[in-house]
């Protein structure tokens, strides 16, 4: 979908393709009535502005929609398309690296009651895998505020990248 297709459809559709960046339904209802942005970056602003107030009740909303690192992602929504795009370097992991990432989001999920969120689009298997180590070593709090941090960055790079699909006739 983009920029000029988002400020144009209706607004169910727009909370629609909000919530596949982040499933956190008062933030796709912000994104879709701040329309129309007059540009991929306005409206990745008003996005972040909009997510300031995110809290614990809004990553466990989104949670329950993205799959474990190293899990293949189910479901043939745009969803499911978009975490097996931003996941595909783990299908390179070596297998060391593969059961090294099962038992820390096994330990992440023990501690934290939630599954082990990251931006994994630009991030090696090693990368996701030492950020979540380090990150079993957080409080609580802290970690709310680092996945909150997490779930935010990948909401904007799935905004940025459905909105700077260009229309057919564009490209």
């Amino acid at each position: 979908m983009s920029l000029d297709e988002f400020n144009r459809a209706d607004h169910e559709r727009a909370v629609a393709e909000a919530l596949v960046w982040a499933a956190v339904p008062d933030w796709a209802e912000a994104v879709a009535s701040g329309r129309p942005y007059a540009s991929v970056d306005d409206a990745a602003r008003h996005a972040e502005q909009a997510s300031a107030g995110w809290g614990l009740d809004d990553l466990d909303a989104a949670l329950a929609h993205h799959p474990r690192i190293g899990q293949r992602p189910t479901g043939t929504g745009a969803e499911a398309a978009a975490s097996r795009r931003e996941q595909a370097a783990m299908g390179g992991a070596s297998t060391e690296t593969a059961e090294a990432m099962a038992r820390a989001n096994a330990a992440y999920e023990e501690r934290f009651g939630r599954v082990f969120l990251i931006r994994a689009a630009g991030r090696s298997p090693e990368e996701m895998l030492a950020e979540a180590r380090r990150r079993l070593a957080n409080d609580k709090d802290s970690e709310v505020i680092e996945a909150l941090a997490q779930l935010r960055q990948i909401a904007i790079l799935r905004l940025r990248q459905s909105l700077d699909t260009p229309l057919p006739e564009q490209q």
